[in-house]
């Protein structure tokens, strides 16, 4: 990035010196709010404002409660880089092309006008604080990214709100910050440099997340530890909305938290079901908003970047898909908002691979596994824990204990038939599937029509079955000559959808024309 700043770990002495630079005259511009964007790492809808009591939250709970609450806000993908290539694109990772994870080298088609270029095009002073996560990352510029990688070790969380308050003081133009906390990733952490101060454990909480269906010892430990991390981020995005309304700046300032997808934990992450796509989102524009609103609207991170541009007063191009939910966060009337939302996936690395599309509404979900019969390889990694980030899947000696469609959901997870269709207003955590139940065959169809209308509007490569016959054996090549999974380690390694899929999108484009 243009401007690194490298860290000399010498005490907090560091930390004194960053906070206490003098205040420069700042010139309000109404025109041109500051945008402190807060994501947060693997985290559902698990805060006191979203009615959960075993988290202790006032930070985001005061800013929801002077802010707006989304009750119904969801990932576009429920794995990290695809996810955040939404955030930064406006598009849908089989948009973009970025279908996998980073690390493991799925990439952009091209490098597509992202987030911070549209910023830093409008005047903003950009930083990023923690990963960025998408290939290439020079499509991705920030003018300062101090902070680079996950920190999954949670080292020098205090330099995140240092480096932000001295960015936040020291610019006159306005800011645009990206702050990027990784407590909630595993592995789980139960106490940090002293926090929290009490951190609970397995007999404080009474059970798994809801949707993990399973109960036991063993699991209410990592629960408690999940619950510790929630309770750490809010004490250090606390420490970051003091030091916003320490600068002068917080009345000038759109702040959005979100999650970049849900827990992970069995049926949750790297899902389509709501515990990997729902996440919380909490928007705070003072002197813009009617405070305290509680909204239901479906709302998709497909919608950030038309929402931030419309916030900055940048025009949005027009073949964006998602739209600004600012109307809402105003407390406009919309009379019209989108009846259905959409996710994509097809597995985090090639090992993983497992493709599958989602749709819903207010009340009804469907999955679309688009190989039917396939085994989900995600499963027997929860289910035997195989590594740190699986550490706190549903064993077989759990899974054996729990009530019959519980075991029989996990079942369906593991080899789902072609469609899953759940009633969320009666069965939220998805344990029924009802696509095989006659009374719900209109529903079923059409959310079927819903989705295929989608998939044909955002060119979807693996709507077409030759283009998905040709990633499949892509994907199957790749775990033939790599059998020891290290292809993400071969220098010379590139995947080879970037080119087919691209060419399909453009051809599909001019054929739509």
């Amino acid at each position: 990035m243009k401007h690194p700043i490298f860290l000399v770990v010498i005490s907090s002495v560091l930390l004194i010196f960053i906070g206490c630079r003098e205040v420069p005259k700042y010139k309000n511009n109404p025109a041109k709010p500051n945008i402190l964007l807060i994501v947060s790492e693997d985290q559902s809808p698990d805060l006191g404002c979203y009615g959960n009591t075993h988290v202790t939250t006032p930070h985001l709970d005061s800013l929801a409660s002077q802010g707006v609450l989304f009750e119904n806000a969801f990932v576009t993908y429920s794995v990290c880089s695809p996810s955040r290539s939404t955030i930064f694109t406006g598009l849908y990772p089989h948009q973009n092309g970025q279908i996998g994870l980073a690390t493991h080298k799925y990439r952009m088609y091209q490098s597509f006008k992202t987030l911070s270029l549209y910023m830093r095009e409008a005047g903003y002073r950009t930083m990023c604080l923690g990963k960025i996560h998408v290939n290439p990352e020079s499509a991705i510029p920030f003018d300062e990214h101090p902070i680079k990688g996950a920190n999954f070790a949670r080292k020098n969380l205090p330099y995140y709100i240092a480096y932000a308050d001295t960015f936040m003081r020291s610019t006159e133009k306005p800011f645009f910050i990206m702050v990027n906390f990784p407590d909630t990733h595993f592995p789980l952490l139960k106490q940090v440099d002293g926090i929290p101060s009490n951190p609970l454990d397995s007999t404080d909480v009474p059970g798994p997340l809801p949707w993990v269906g399973v109960n036991s010892p063993r699991l209410k430990n990592f629960t408690a530890n999940y619950y510790n991390c929630v309770n750490r981020l809010d004490y250090y995005i606390g420490k970051l909305l003091d030091k916003l309304n320490a600068s002068g700046k917080a009345e000038n300032t759109l702040v959005i938290f979100l999650g970049d997808h849900g827990a992970q934990f069995s049926r949750g992450k790297c899902s389509n079901y709501e515990g990997g796509l729902k996440i919380p989102m909490i928007a705070s524009f003072p002197g813009h908003m009617v405070e305290g609103q509680k909204r239901s609207e479906l709302i998709s991170t497909i919608d950030l970047l038309p929402t931030l541009l419309d916030a900055a007063n940048i025009p949005t191009p027009d073949d964006l898909p998602g739209f600004s939910f600012l109307p809402i966060i105003k407390g406009d009337s919309v009379p019209e908002w989108r009846e259905y939302l959409f996710a994509d996936g097809s597995g985090s690395a090639a090992f993983f691979y497992f493709p599958k599309r989602s749709v819903r509404n207010n009340r009804y979900k469907l999955i679309h596994n688009l190989i039917p019969g396939m085994e989900n390889p995600k499963y027997n990694y929860y289910v035997h824990q195989i590594g740190v980030h699986f550490a706190g899947g549903t064993n077989e000696d759990e899974l054996g204990k729990a009530p019959d469609f519980v075991q029989k959901a996990y079942e369906r997870w593991r080899t789902p038939p072609e469609f899953e269709l759940y009633d969320l207003k009666y069965d939220p955590y998805e344990w029924y599937n009802l696509s095989d139940n006659p009374d719900y065959k209109d529903i079923l169809e059409d959310l079927k029509i819903q989705l295929a209308f989608w998939q044909g509007e955002t060119a979807d490569p693996l709507a077409d079955q030759v283009m998905l016959e040709k990633f499949t054996q892509e994907v199957n090549s790749v775990n033939q000559a790599y059998p020891d999974r290290s292809y993400n380690k071969d220098s010379a390694f590139q995947w080879k959808y970037p080119e087919y899929f691209w060419d399909y999108i453009l051809n599909y484009s001019l054929h739509d024309k």
